[in-house]
């Protein structure tokens, strides 16, 4: 059996997931700022009593790998590196909005269209988010980037099609994507379940990384501010 210990820490969410052979088991979450530090081992203790696990079952870490909060990626890939080390098993990284791709695609809240072009974002503060954009099927259109949303991003997209916005830094910019092509999905939360089908591809073909040098995707330096995640 395939079992894989998931986290998600890349936004103010605090995710865990427990998956057998592709498909979730046991799953806990939290939606609050601050409190990945507080309640990560915790989770993951629960979880594996609720699956009536042990650490030693599990065949790999995966991990919510960036672009995201500079504190809670570093908390929660620091978590699933030193089980690694522990455990001695395979450490898996997904890039953050891969697997929010994925995550949406597959809980189908929304009809979409093949020429519907799919936009995860996630808040990097003021008129900023980490993006990319993905086809209906979810395969990557373009590069992850910081970008700073205004009334003529995404114009020559939207002229051609539907596009649709998720994740957390959608909603800040209801008020600016306004093109009837723009359709903002203001509820979704990024989740631990998102990992799983990238996650059991990358165990079943060893496409796992460097434990000891292994570093989150940050995508920008960080800067100190009043309150991090």
């Amino acid at each position: 059996m395939n079992t894989i210990l998931q986290i998600e820490t890349a936004t103010t969410a605090c995710s865990l997931a427990l998956a057998f052979n592709g498909e979730v088991a046991v799953y806990k979450t939290i939606n609050q700022r601050n409190i990945h530090a507080e309640v990560i081992t915790l989770y993951i203790d629960e979880l594996l009593k609720e699956a009536g696990a042990e650490y030693a079952m599990l065949d790999a870490i995966a991990v919510s790998a960036g672009p995201g909060s500079y504190t809670g990626l570093r908390i929660g890939i620091s978590t699933a590196k030193g089980l690694c080390f522990a455990l001695d098993k395979p450490l898996i990284a997904i890039e953050t909005l891969e697997a929010m791709t994925k995550g949406f695609i597959a809980a189908k809240a929304v009809e979409i269209d093949d020429d519907t072009l799919l936009c995860p974002m996630i808040d990097a503060r003021r008129m900023e988010v980490y993006t990319a954009l993905f086809s209906a099927n979810g395969q990557r259109v373009t590069e992850t980037s910081a970008e700073i949303i205004d009334a003529n991003s995404y114009a020559d997209r939207l002229a051609n099609g539907k596009v649709i916005f998720f994740g957390d830094g959608a909603p800040k910019f209801q008020d600016v994507l306004t093109h009837p092509n723009a359709v903002i999905i203001p509820d979704f939360v990024n989740s631990a379940e998102h990992l799983t089908k990238p996650a059991l591809q990358k165990l079943q073909t060893g496409a796992f990384e460097d434990v000891a040098y292994y570093e989150p995707f940050y995508l920008k330096d960080f800067i100190a501010g009043k309150k991090t995640l």
